[in-house]
């Protein structure tokens, strides 16, 4: 008995089972969205015929990106056009009509023929359009980057104003070739414009992020023609053997050199309000620097500190082609200011009231 009782001891008790927890049934996959796709038409806005047809356009596209599709079938379009059989008839018909030529920045869509110019970051599906959208095209022409054009309009005049103060042959009288004048402020003016258009290369391709990529074409030959043209009207007379001492004014020389220097400041702070590849707007302010204080007071500094080179510069050479270069310079840069003020005005509620355009309490 004591033996059967020493083994019912040691039979342990079976365990319970242990529930297992029901299984989470898996969830049905999701349906896709169905994506309702856009037919982009393209009309030509001059003769208001038809140019292409694009289909199955993400409505997520953008209009850069839709003018690389048309520019992209253009060239299809082409390479059709060589084939002669009878099954690209239709799209030869097409063809005669569409270029290969018009690359994205070459392009202008609009919606109205006469509204404005759509912009490339615009989204399809933003715009008010239905499934089916038309397109009035447009061609810019020929395209230049604008970094191409600074630096065209700047090196130009550097060059053209050394060509006149070393007096080059054919400008003035045989006598007079290869000859320097003997006037220190002739010496001193070929610095100074020197200096600024030196600075002016050095900030297209180290400071200025310039946001729009390309100008038309003609662009070059009107900014070119103005600067260049300029700049071999002042240097003729300024360097002219018959050119006569003006009064003395050195400090006049000097306050053009400094409002360079602004200039400069300014051209820093505006670049550091840019991030690259953002397009966020932000309102300039002084920094450390003294030359920004000028904010406190103008929206454009860079153009008022522009205009006090210029003035410095007419002072001090007397000579009537820099004056009226810079009566039109100060015309053209009053309208800019005014309209870059204008824009800080509607785009932001707490922009300072005491600033003006371009001269303090002024203009």
């Amino acid at each position: 008995m004591d033996l059967l009782a020493l083994e019912a001891k040691n039979i342990k008790a079976p365990e319970p089972e242990k529930k297992t927890a029901p299984r989470p049934k898996p969830k049905p996959p999701k349906k896709a969205k169905r994506i309702v796709y856009f037919e982009v038409e393209i009309v030509d806005l001059k003769t208001k015929e038809k140019l292409l047809l694009l289909d199955k356009v993400e409505p997520t596209a953008t209009i850069l990106e839709i003018k690389a599709l048309f520019h992209k079938s253009c060239k299809k379009l082409q390479e059709i056009k060589k084939k002669k059989s009878l099954a690209c008839l239709k799209f030869m018909l097409l063809s005669i009509l569409a270029d290969p030529k018009w690359y994205p920045a070459r392009q202008s869509l609009r919606l109205d023929p006469k509204a404005k110019c759509l912009r490339d970051e615009d989204i399809l599906q933003t715009l008010p359009v239905g499934t089916t959208a038309s397109f009035y095209f447009s061609d810019l022409g020929p395209q230049v980057t604008r970094g191409t054009v600074f630096l065209t309009e700047c090196v130009g005049p550097l060059i053209i104003y050394l060509m006149f103060y070393f007096r080059l042959p054919f400008i003035y009288a045989p006598k007079y070739d290869f000859s320097s004048s003997k006037h220190w402020v002739v010496h001193l003016a070929c610095m100074c414009h020197s200096f600024h258009y030196i600075k002016r290369i050095l900030e297209t391709l180290f400071v200025h992020r310039i946001s729009h990529g390309t100008m038309p074409l003609r662009n070059i030959l009107k900014n070119c023609g103005y600067y260049w043209c300029s700049a071999a009207w002042m240097a003729y007379y300024i360097n002219h053997p018959l050119y006569t001492t003006p009064y003395a004014l050195l400090w006049m020389s000097l306050f053009s050199q400094i409002s360079q220097v602004g200039n400069f400041s300014i051209h820093v702070v505006l670049r550091n309000l840019k991030i690259p590849g953002s397009k966020a707007k932000k309102i300039p302010y002084p920094t450390k620097n003294p030359f920004t204080w000028m904010f406190w007071l103008v929206s454009c500094p860079n153009y008022t500190y522009e205009l006090g080179s210029w003035i410095g510069f007419t002072v001090m050479t007397q000579c009537v082609p820099v004056a009226f270069f810079t009566l039109v310079a100060f015309i053209q840069m009053t309208v800019w200011a005014k309209g870059k003020h204008r824009s800080y005005l509607k785009e932001f509620r707490d922009y300072p009231s005491l600033r003006s355009s371009i001269l303090p309490f002024i203009l």
